[in-house]
């Protein structure tokens, strides 16, 4: 990056039903070609933007982190206000900061939380359709929790990643595994370090399954123990993901997302 270049930290906000997923593919809509090109008629030149993580198609956001460099002197409040001026109504701008060369959204990122939320009734739900999953078989949240504390700690989740997953590595650590009912709403929360390629969703599976009294508890640990993903169950729709944090070291000084509410971030 030349002297005269800044780098600037962007939050983002989505709705990624309307998407082939976070990452630019050719022929195909992505939010971070609409970011892109956002940001590049605010800076009057091209951007290309690092993300924080790659969101599958269907899966949202409320805490994306990207970041880009650019030659254009402009104000926090321009960028965000131009920014959401070029955007469809699927995507916004939340905030913008100035940073220093050596930060970057994904290698910089020391952990990452996602929230997993199911609709748990007989009927399908519509106007969250897209947004949610919806189980019509009653979940023992209880049985559920119980499970997933075997996945908290360090583990290789191979059981977990999908068979496509590119990563060199699939030891990750969980610090936080969470599954809670709200009405008919069940939330699962999740906090690591990293993430494998459909990591939570599988995850997610695999609880279900348990809540629906077609596995024992236990079976989360078999799964975890097998390094298998062909033992691992389904993989979870899509549509109940959202990524909702992304925790940087202090010295970056990010903006902080206000507190989330119950079920939906």
């Amino acid at each position: 990056m030349t002297d005269s270049m800044q780098r600037i930290a962007v939050g983002v906000e989505y709705d990624g039903s309307a998407f082939s997923g976070w990452q630019w593919q050719d022929g195909a809509r992505s939010v971070q070609d609409e970011v892109e090109k956002a940001l590049g008629k605010v800076a009057d030149h091209p951007v290309r933007v690092a993300c924080a993580g790659r969101t599958d198609a269907g899966v949202h956001a409320t805490g994306q982190v990207v970041h880009f460099d650019t030659t254009a002197l402009r104000a926090p409040k321009s960028w965000v206000f131009g920014a959401n001026s070029n955007l469809s109504k699927q995507v916004a701008v939340l905030w913008v900061k100035d940073v220093p060369s050596d930060f970057h959204a994904r290698f910089s990122a020391v952990r990452r939380r996602y929230r997993y939320v199911i609709v748990n009734r007989g009927v399908r739900p519509t106007f969250l359709a897209g947004r949610t999953t919806w189980e019509y078989r009653p979940l023992d949240v209880d049985a559920m929790s119980e499970a997933a504390q075997c996945l908290v700690g360090s583990h290789d989740f191979s059981s977990f990643r999908a068979l496509a997953c590119q990563a060199k590595s699939p030891v990750r650590e969980i610090y936080s595994l969470e599954v809670s009912r709200h009405g008919e709403f069940i939330v699962l929360e999740v906090e690591a370090n990293a993430f494998l390629h459909h990591m939570v969703r599988n995850i997610a599976g695999v609880l279900m399954d348990i809540g629906a009294g077609k596995q024992p508890t236990a079976w989360a640990r078999e799964v975890l123990l097998a390094r298998d993903r062909t033992l691992g169950g389904v993989t979870a729709q899509p549509g109940g993901l959202y990524l909702v944090k992304v925790y940087y070291p202090e010295q970056f000084d990010l903006p902080q997302r206000p507190p989330a509410t119950t079920v939906f971030p």
